[in-house]
């Protein structure tokens, strides 16, 4: 009879496969990723806590990493370290949706966190029983595995990406960083937009289809289409600007990012 931890190591390359080789192709790997687990997917997890958690007693440990890594001030903090945390947690989603219409439904209690990396201020990874949402004719659908959930089209599937990624993830933290510190839902949601945008733009070489079309569909789902604005870059390439900002201004040293809507004189 085959065990359940057997059973999970047969089925998990079929269920992330599309998003692990996105990610090999971005980065060249997709086993040291900075600020993902290696391939995903937490065998053991212990040591992990549900990111659940980062919306109560972890938020101060993300809010001082970020102090300390930047030297920021704590509102600079807070939204440099959302910059960064939305970036990890909703790239797997993205580049399921983007490669291959196979959604990781990252909820807060599907989504793992530890803090032990030095590079990153937080790695992320995921429950080996983490829902998928696809579509009909995804070869997972007629696999009869409890994780995966089959939806009728595109816009329920992009229901669902936004359901576990904005509503039931990413909205109680940002109210518990804006119950912290003197920051808007505008400009925090700014930065997941142009993280978003920029992780579809970065495989645009591997994923098939628009880049700008996926990113506008993406962004429409989350409501936050209209917090960012692609251009034409050099060599008909796309650049994302930004209609708000991630405060990395204000820094000691001062950046502004490219796409900013700072404007240097």
């Amino acid at each position: 009879m085959t065990s359940p931890t057997l059973e999970l190591r047969q089925i998990r390359p079929p269920l992330l496969a599309p998003v692990n080789a996105t990610l090999r192709a971005m980065f060249g790997t997709s086993t040291e990723v900075p600020g993902l687990a290696p391939d995903l997917v937490v065998r053991d997890l212990a040591g992990w806590t549900p990111t659940a958690r980062l919306a109560d007693v972890h938020l101060d440990t993300l809010l001082d990493a970020a102090r300390r890594r930047w030297n920021a001030q704590a509102h600079a903090a807070a939204a440099l370290a959302w910059k960064a945390y939305t970036y990890w947690l909703a790239l797997p989603a993205v580049l399921g949706w983007a490669s291959a219409r196979r959604v990781p439904l990252l909820t807060s209690t599907d989504a793992v966190m530890h803090f032990d990396d030095p590079r990153p201020l937080v790695t992320l990874g995921m429950r080996p029983d983490i829902p998928v949402a696809v579509l009909p004719h995804d070869p997972l659908a007629l696999s009869g595995l409890p994780q995966v959930k089959v939806v009728a089209d595109e816009d329920a599937l992009l229901a669902e990406f936004r359901h576990a990624l904005l509503e039931q993830h990413l909205e109680p933290l940002l109210d518990a960083i804006h119950g912290r510190v003197r920051l808007g839902r505008r400009p925090l949601l700014g930065s997941l937009a142009s993280g978003i945008a920029h992780g579809v733009l970065r495989s645009a070489d591997t994923v098939p289809g628009s880049s700008a079309a996926t990113i506008d569909r993406l962004l429409g789902a989350l409501g936050i289409r209209d917090l960012i604005d692609l251009e034409s870059g050099p060599n008909g390439r796309l650049d994302v600007r930004r209609k708000t900002c991630c405060l990395a201004f204000t820094l000691p040293q001062p950046k502004v990012c490219s796409g900013c809507c700072i404007k240097t004189i």
